[in-house]
């Protein structure tokens, strides 16, 4: 039988689709496009993938079959020509697991293991000697005569996963946490009951706030006396002292007896806690402290008789070091003689050709031990799709989300080219995408629109790029065919006298620079990625402003100096983490729209005749929620041997609340209804509540009305989670001199949303305050009325200033930017 040329799609009404009929060439580069909220991942996503998926539980096992009744199947009326489907997006790709990296990630780690399990040479640990054969018959010894314990050659031994490989002490993870001392105290004007002894200050360490004052009380000191009154030798005992017998009031709710307790210091105190997580995220009170190097293993993650095994004259630990591109060339090169050779060559064969895919996808710059939690969405993306290049299968169907987020245009060439090889070895791939690049390189395209929300939904284009191009109807045509542009400023904002200027910035790959910041303008960080630029903005320029403003940050990274602070009066750290890990954050509860929203429902005759106050109207609360799923409308179904599937509660239909509080009804939609509105939508709907209509305005002015109200923030992406922070933050009252610091923006931004969100990010310029973006769009990086540009390359080819000044100035560089910023500026 032959395999079918096309995929089908009849009626598609997922979400603001509107009955979508298209045709979808099978191994061609598809690519959905059209404005934020049209509706391209409710088809591409929603209805292909989700298909795909209910398919192939339906072809598995009867316990895998059990849950198809209750996963909902797509609202499409005939999807034929359908493949296995593989979906590659930026919030499932990257693991949380301090022990996964982008060695494991690949799997390039599990076959360096075989390689040196199988042809590795022990090393003496002490005087680094390779270990000999005694004759005897008996595990090898060291020539110099030291007692070195000999390591285990079995592939799981190699491994920071498995208890018999890893270093006991920080349990494979490489680093610990350390305190940092000058984070405990931070004004020592303050007193134990104001607050001195900053972990302290949470609710939840006022058994230790008693404890401490109890000490000091035995010492004959006052709770009043300033910090930097009270004794040395117990300022010390209260940041570091370990098991002193104190006698107070045990902390227990509705109160305890005095007790005789034991009284440990702020800085142990916050290692039992570290300790207790096992290595995982504990929260705020990780700003007091910073990753160090683990001692014992010095961050080899292994036992040490397990980094002693050498191959080509590196350790297993050394040789996932080296970045990317330095480790193919070491693999490359690898030559072993005899028997070793003849065992390594396939697996170092392998090695080479997934490390090769790695640099095809623009990651060369990375180290294959590079923690996965620590890479941005796109960074994960790119390395799960170099994953799947190394499969080498074909007759898939493979769904992507924006892959080009976080690239540089340099590196976007080499997306290009890997999309082409998964469609070339026999592959349908379909990418939602915005980037110009991606969709020129496209063989067909499928624009939806010709708006958001309710006013998108509808196929304006389906066909290859050249008739794309040429239609005057399309809008995603016109900014590719020049017909619309987003313009360049009439002119720059004029460069102030002040600035701030960071000397000496050699975190990470920085190579010592100096870096200006001009206030009171529009500011563009870029370069190519792993060049540097969030090491500069985010982790130096950020935690020193913050620390000088008095606010709590983790120690800036290295550097000399920093001039010009006394000029900014706040700063505000835009980032693209979530704004909640699950779905009971949405852009209502973040905003504060929802408290207000709940409001009105409680002021209506239908909610006081039913004696429903505020509370009913939460589902984070017992009363007015759902009790089946405890007001989350979706129930966790873990598959074991499949990703967790999230069903619609089979009680409320997914509508959060139960029956009783659905009875009531504001401008004739329940509190559920509500909360399916788009956020465009809701505008129009709350008009007249002022304090509702405001947040709504600037979420729809940062690009954002296509959004629910309810939308849960696990299934928002980094850029659209940072600009409901923007949002958040334009609300406010800005200071005196603000200094707004943002982390690509424009991620899943159209071009003309991107026109959008830059006429607000400008008029925060025009009221004097600072906009700092590291960003790789060029449409942002030629409107800038001061570019920094890093580079020239990732890695430990980067973090050198390349270029500094107006995009004019910068255009005319050497760099890599300023050749695509010289095309942008041209026309």
């Amino acid at each position: 039988m032959a395999l079918p040329d096309k995929l089908v799609v009849r009626g598609a009404r997922e979400h603001n689709l509107k009955n979508v009929d298209v045709d979808l060439p099978h191994r061609t580069l598809t690519v959905f496009t059209g404005v934020s909220g049209s509706g391209k991942s409710s088809l591409a996503f929603a209805t292909v993938y989700a298909e795909g998926q209910r398919r192939q539980l339906q072809s598995m096992s009867t316990f895998a079959r059990q849950f198809m009744q209750q996963l909902d199947k797509p609202a499409v009326d005939r999807l034929e020509g359908m493949c296995t489907a593989v979906a590659v997006d930026q919030r499932s790709s990257a693991s949380r697991s301090p022990r996964s990296t982008v060695g494991t990630a690949t799997e390039i780690y599990d076959l360096m293991r075989v390689v040196y399990a199988r042809s590795g040479r022990p090393h003496c640990t002490v005087c680094d000697q390779e270990l000999k054969d005694p004759g005897t018959g008996s595990a090898p010894v060291c020539p110099e005569g030291h007692d070195t314990p000999v390591p285990d050659m079995s592939p799981g031994a190699f491994s920071f996963n498995l208890p018999f490989g890893q270093c006991p002490e920080c349990l494979g993870v490489g680093t610990r946490l350390v305190v940092v001392p000058e984070t405990l105290v931070t004004d020592d004007g303050l007193s134990l009951l104001e607050g001195a002894i900053a972990p302290w200050r949470t609710n939840f360490a006022e058994p230790e706030q008693n404890k401490s004052r109890a000490l000091v009380l035995a010492e004959g000191h006052s709770l009043d006396t300033p910090w930097r009154e009270l004794p040395e030798d117990l300022r010390d005992r209260l940041l570091y002292a370990t098991g002193i017998p104190v006698r107070c009031r045990k902390y227990r709710k509705g109160g305890g007896g005095v007790e005789d307790l034991t009284f440990v210091g702020a800085a142990p105190w916050l290692y039992e806690r570290y300790r207790a997580k096992q290595g995982e995220s504990f929260g705020q009170l990780e700003n007091y402290m910073r990753p160090a190097r683990c001692d014992a293993c010095g961050g080899g993650r292994l036992l040490p008789a397990q980094l002693a095994v050498k191959v080509g004259g590196l350790g297993i630990a050394e040789a996932t070091g080296l970045q990317v591109a330095d480790c193919l060339r070491f693999f490359e090169e690898l030559r072993l003689p005899g028997r070793d050779g003849e065992v390594a060559a396939q697996a170092t064969g392998e090695i080479v050709q997934r490390l090769g895919y790695l640099v095809d996808v623009g990651l060369d710059y990375l180290t294959l031990d590079r923690p996965a939690r620590t890479m941005s969405g796109g960074e994960a993306q790119r390395v799960r799709m170099a994953g799947l290049l190394g499969q080498n299968m074909f007759g898939l169907l493979y769904v992507l989300d924006e892959p080009s987020a976080g690239l540089h245009p340099k590196d976007t060439e080499h997306l290009v080219s890997t999309l082409r090889t998964l469609r070339d070895q026999g592959n349908t791939v379909a990418v939602v995408e915005h980037d110009h690049q991606v969709i020129r390189a496209a063989d067909w395209v499928v624009e939806l629109g010709p708006a958001a929300g309710e006013h998108g939904g509808e196929l304006t284009f389906a066909g290859p790029v050249a008739d794309l191009l040429a239609d005057e109807e399309s809008l995603t045509g016109g900014y590719l065919s020049g017909r619309r542009r987003i313009a360049v400023p009439p002119r720059r904002a004029p460069r102030p006298g002040y600035e701030i200027m960071v000397r000496g910035a050699r975190e990470h790959n920085l190579t010592g620079i100096d870096a200006a910041f001009p206030l009171g303008c529009f500011v563009a960080v870029t370069g190519v990625s792993g060049a540097g630029k969030s090491t500069l903005v985010d982790a130096i320029l950020y935690p020193a402003v913050e620390g000088a403003l008095g606010g709590e940050a983790p120690p800036p990274g290295a550097h000399d100096r920093i001039e010009g602070l006394a000029h900014v009066d706040r700063v505000i750290r835009v980032d693209q983490a979530p704004i909640g890990r699950s779905g009971r954050s949405t852009p209502a509860t973040y905003t504060g729209i929802f408290d207000q929203i709940r409001k009105e429902f409680a002021r209506t005759e239908e909610a006081k005749a039913r004696g429903f106050k505020l509370g009913r109207f939460s589902f984070n609360s017992p009363g007015g929620r759902c009790e089946g799923c405890s007001g989350d409308g979706t129930v966790r179904m873990e598959m074991h041997f499949l990703p967790d599937v999230f069903l619609r509660c089979d009680k409320c239909e997914g509508a959060r609340y139960n029956e009783e509080t659905l009875l009531v009804r504001y401008r004739g939609r329940t509190i559920a209804e509500v909360l399916e509105l788009p956020i465009a939508e809701a505008l129009d709907f709350f008009e007249g509540v002022p304090a509702i209509v405001a947040p709504l305005q600037v979420l729809c002015a940062v690009g954002l009305g296509y959004l629910r109200l309810g939308q849960p923030a696990n299934t928002l992406s980094g850029g659209e989670a940072q600009r409901i922070k923007l949002a958040n933050e334009l609300q406010r009252k800005a200071g005196a001199h603000t200094l707004y610091l943002l982390d690509e923006p424009t991620n899943g931004l159209h071009s003309s949303d991107v026109d959008r969100l830059l006429t607000v990010l400008h008029s925060l310029v025009d009221k004097g305050h600072t906009v700092i973006t590291v960003s790789h769009c060029i449409d942002v990086i030629k409107t800038a009325d001061w570019v920094v540009d890093i580079g020239p390359d990732g890695g430990d080819r980067g973090g050198k200033l390349v270029a500094a000044g107006t995009p004019e100035e910068v255009a005319g560089s050497t760099g890599h930017t300023g050749r695509f910023l010289k095309e942008a500026l041209s026309g």
